[in-house]
């Protein structure tokens, strides 16, 4: 599995200097989140600027960011918090830059805070402080990007709204946040205001955190979960939470994984696509809108390249470059050109040329 965690290790990385992407985004334009100099919703892609520079992608329910190859980092949407990372508390409708620096590598934006790490393998954090989810050791709210720790060992970074996981150049584990649950993953459900080891494993190669759960992959293909269960998105066939990783069946084919409130999904290495917890308004890609504690095939293709579960819609690409999403509809989240919800996998418009996904309250996406 040596290049399957090559493969996840890189591929939120920025400020490369590569050939760079446009940037889309649709769905609501409530506080400005959408980018495009308005807060109207858009139930169709629009693009932000004209620029083909964007690389790396990280939206929260309300606001967004982005890395341009040439390792500038960008914010917009509600700023109420400090979640925007540019020294206020003022949303924007279009994006600002955030500092003046060009060393940012890849950004995870949540509900109300950020997460970011440098080239130079430093973590950043900044917005809304609550339960200690910044990792500064502290509950404060901060509005411009603070340094969590020394260490220059930060491989990816995953937020939600309630805590945070990363994962080291070593393969090690780690959280911090709101520990409800047991959605750190540390055998307890105590909330930690600086980032804690999950285990003493060195195999981890990707984790991604739900409202209060984490599905996390290893080297060997094996997928684990823990935390909140109560909707099954804990996918062990159970609705049990867990304060510490619980394997996901005895499969050893997993290639990626996705999380968000109260739901997982997952790709393996034959391409097809799985899902598994709260099924409310088709999320799961089922065709029903029932709830489900254990993995199931959305479909029988396997031609599925990447996946990105929300708040209440998912959104995934193809390896033919085509653009998918299902789930809530309302305010034009699918970006379908409806405000319909969706329980199964609708193609969004005809293009080919689709890279990147990322969807939390809305979805931003990059095109070649």
């Amino acid at each position: 599995m040596t290049n399957l965690k090559r493969m996840m290790m890189g591929v939120v990385k920025g400020g490369g200097g590569g050939a760079g992407y446009s940037l889309w985004s649709w769905g609501s334009g409530a506080s400005g989140k959408l980018g495009d100099g308005t807060t109207v919703n858009k139930s169709s892609p629009v693009q932000i600027g004209a620029l083909t520079d964007w690389e790396s992608l990280g939206i929260g329910t309300s606001h967004s960011a982005a890395v341009k190859t040439d390792g500038t980092l960008w914010s917009w949407g509600l700023g109420s918090s400090g979640q925007l990372g540019d020294g206020t508390t003022v949303s924007k409708s279009s994006p600002v830059q955030i500092g003046a620096l060009t060393t940012w590598a890849s950004v995870s934006g949540s509900g109300n805070h950020t997460s970011a790490i440098k080239t130079d393998g430093t973590l950043w954090s900044w917005g809304h402080g609550g339960h200690g989810k910044l990792g500064d050791g502290t509950t404060v709210n901060k509005s411009s990007p603070i340094q969590i720790g020394a260490l220059t060992n930060w491989s990816t970074v995953s937020a939600s709204n309630n805590f945070c996981s990363a994962i080291k150049t070593d393969g090690t584990l780690w959280t911090w946040g709101r520990g409800f649950s047991g959605a750190l993953g540390d055998g307890t459900a105590v909330s930690k205001s600086s980032p804690v080891q999950v285990g003493a494993l060195t195999t981890w190669v990707s984790s991604a955190t739900g409202g209060l759960h984490v599905v996390a992959l290893k080297t060997d293909g094996t997928v684990w979960s823990w935390g909140y269960a109560t909707s099954g998105q804990l996918g062990d066939g159970t609705t049990v939470s867990k304060s510490s990783p619980v394997q996901i069946g005895a499969l050893t084919t997993w290639a990626s994984v996705s999380g968000a409130s109260y739901s997982s999904a997952a790709i393996k290495t034959d391409g097809t696509l799985w899902s598994w917890g709260s099924g409310a308004s088709g999320k799961l890609g089922d065709g029903t809108t029932a709830n489900k504690s254990s993995p199931i095939q959305i479909g029988a293709l396997t031609t599925w390249a990447a996946v990105e579960f929300g708040t209440s819609h998912s959104s995934a690409i193809k390896t033919d470059g085509t653009l998918w999403a299902w789930g809530y509809g309302g305010v034009g989240t699918l970006g379908d050109g409806t405000t319909v919800s969706k329980s199964s996998p609708v193609q969004i418009g005809a293009l080919t040329d689709w890279k990147k996904v990322s969807s939390k309250g809305g979805t931003l996406a990059l095109k070649s």
